[in-house]
Formats: C-alpha cells, structure tokens, sequence
C-alpha cells in the first residue's frame, strides 16, 4: 500500500518562500511523482511534476520560474521548493504518485493522493 503525507505548509508573505515535503512509503522507484493545489469550489489543478529517474521535470505555467520540484528515491521524500509566493499560490498543496513512468499533468492519471497541506500566501 502507498501512502504519501506532506508537511512544511504554513502562512508565508508575498515574495517569501516555503519548502513543502512528502514523505512516501510503499512507493517503489518506479513512479512519476507530482504536486497539486485546490482551493474550495474550485478543482484540483497541476502544479509540478518529475519522472521517476528525476530527469525530466513539467511545472504549470503560473509557477515556472518560481517553483521547483524534486525527489529523493534513498529517502522516499518528494519536495516543492516554493520561491516568489504570491497571494494566489494559496490552496491545499497534495502529492501525488502516478504508476507510470514518465510525467503527467493531468490529475486521473495519478494513482495515489496524499492528505494535502495548507499554503497560505498574505500580501
């Protein structure tokens, strides 16, 4: 069984930074991983992801430039490094593994969900 969990949310300024982490286990190598965010009424949008060798890696355009995604394989950590936050970075952060291999945007093509953590962003 897969189980993800991610921490490091919190309340940031605008222009700050903020690191989240996910810790996995039950997650073979072998997996996509990505980040999420939701904020109420509203669906669950694509943030970042990376495959599973850490090659290649795909951001949403509204975080380009801003965020960073990256992974551990020896520590089953996935992390979001989050730069130049702006109020509209706000939402429930998830991570999310996918069984296949390469990266993906959409949030069907992922198989496990973590509990989300809450980002809030004050200008």
């Amino acid at each position: 069984q897969v189980l993800l969990a991610e921490s490091g949310g919190g309340l940031a300024q605008a222009g700050g930074s903020l690191r989240l982490s996910c810790a996995a286990s039950g997650l073979t190598e072998e997996y996509a991983l990505g980040w999420f965010r939701q904020v109420p009424g509203k669906e669950r949008n694509f943030v970042a992801a990376i495959d599973w060798r850490a090659r290649d890696t795909f951001y949403a355009p509204s975080v380009k430039g801003r965020f960073s995604i990256s992974r551990d394989n020896s520590k089953n950590m996935i992390y979001l490094q989050m730069n130049s936050l702006k109020p509209e970075d706000t939402a429930v952060y998830f991570c999310a593994a996918d069984r296949g291999k390469a990266v993906a945007t959409g949030a069907p093509s992922y198989d496990f969900w973590g509990q989300g953590t809450q980002v809030t962003v004050a200008r």
